[in-house]
């Protein structure tokens, strides 16, 4: 298993604990790394969504359980690589949003598989020559 950078959805069914696929791989993950790998930008997406039901609880065991992850910034390096992947996807007329090619650039910054259970979004992104290399956990 490579090391990887946890997608929103993931980390999220992660915490939900409801798949059994995603729940033995990600076991196996913590066993291989001690820890998960996700983006501050997956973090804003998980407060975001917590907030906007008004999960107070769900919202604090999520902040809580921070301190166990290693959460990677959305650097300079990853902001203009995400910009390059936003605008050819933009000129090829494949556009997915902005947080995604964001996702992406933080992946492909530190050289990780991207771990998402939203492959059609990101494949768009190799389709245009960019070197991510994706995984999905429900499979």
């Amino acid at each position: 298993m490579n090391k990887a950078l946890l997608d929103t959805d993931t980390l999220s069914e992660i915490g939900k604990g409801l798949n059994p696929t995603i729940a033995a791989n990600a076991m196996a993950y913590r066993r291989d790394y001690g820890h998960y790998t996700t983006s501050t930008l997956s973090v804003m997406e998980i407060v975001r969504g917590f907030q906007r039901i008004g999960s107070t609880r769900r919202l604090q065991q999520f902040v809580a359980s921070l301190a166990i992850l290693e959460v990677l910034h959305f650097d300079q390096t990853s902001a203009k690589l995400a910009g390059r992947i936003a605008g050819d996807l933009e000129r090829a007329g494949l556009t997915i949003g902005l947080i995604d090619p964001m996702i992406a650039a933080v992946a492909l910054t530190h050289e990780l598989e991207l771990v998402t259970g939203n492959t059609n979004h990101f494949l768009r992104i190799q389709q245009l020559g960019y070197p991510l290399t994706l995984a999905n956990w429900r499979s």
